[in-house]
């Protein structure tokens, strides 16, 4: 599965935990060239030399992806460094669940730029690139919730609906540029994503769920993998996947 893998250049949102790091680290032991952006930059640098200590190839870039020009200097970055950019995995994300009436207004706003206007300041700045090697591969992460709607998160479904939308019409538009697109939607998986809830009872309640049934974040890596490691002519359009037992 390694061998569409080896050698390629891939870009990562939010990898100083969770998913992002999880991934980070299995793509570089597979012989992918990582190039790292994410807010914690201690976070960051550690888990640079965690994967050149292992033989990897590693860069980081302080990176907020809710400012273009820092998404812009990630993907650029990954191309002085390497000399191209092959891959685009647009993992940064947040999921502060409350009920509308809570008017819980900034951390709505909060999801937008980081869930919606991130994955596309990801595309902007990557989809040039790709046009110019007539190649490269778009991953973006949606969710279970943007595949169904569930009370406390209207905002959050609707960010995750939104680019699983996006993420199809990138594919209808990028076929003759030979750019792949993954749109991959995890159910529950163990991260700090739960973290981000501040609405009293609702973060708690989630985060014993999670922490009772979800997956390790090396599961979106397998994905990850999966879908980047298929023949170039074969275009991995979306993943769902959930835990064995998870009900929604």
């Amino acid at each position: 599965m390694t061998d569409n893998i080896t050698g390629k250049v891939v870009v990562i949102t939010g990898a100083s935990s969770g998913m992002g790091e999880a991934t980070a680290h299995d793509l570089a032991a597979k012989g992918a060239k990582v190039v790292l952006g994410a807010r914690r930059t201690d976070r960051l640098e550690t888990l640079t030399k965690e994967i050149t200590k292992a033989g990897g190839e590693a860069v980081s870039v302080s990176t907020d992806v809710t400012k273009l020009e820092d998404v812009q200097k990630l993907v650029q970055t990954a191309k002085d460094s390497f000399g191209r950019v092959d891959v685009i995995f647009n993992n940064a994300g947040l999921m502060p669940l409350s009920p509308l009436e809570s008017l819980r207004i900034d951390e709505w706003n909060q999801m937008i730029d980081v869930n919606v206007k991130g994955t596309l300041y990801g595309i902007a700045a990557a989809l040039p690139i790709f046009k110019e090697q007539k190649s490269g591969h778009v991953i973006n992460v949606s969710s279970v919730y943007g595949h169904k709607t569930v009370e406390t998160g209207a905002v959050y479904c609707a960010t995750k609906h939104a680019v699983r939308s996006l993420s199809e019409g990138l594919r209808q538009e990028v076929k003759d540029y030979n750019v792949r697109v993954t749109v991959i939607s995890p159910g529950a998986v163990d991260t700090e994503l739960t973290s981000h809830i501040t609405e009293p009872g609702v973060g708690d309640t989630v985060r014993d769920v999670v922490s009772k049934i979800g997956v390790p974040a090396g599961t979106m890596a397998d994905m990850v993998a999966f879908a980047i490691s298929q023949p170039d002519n074969v275009d991995v359009n979306e993943i769902l996947f959930r835990p064995t037992v998870q009900p929604v």
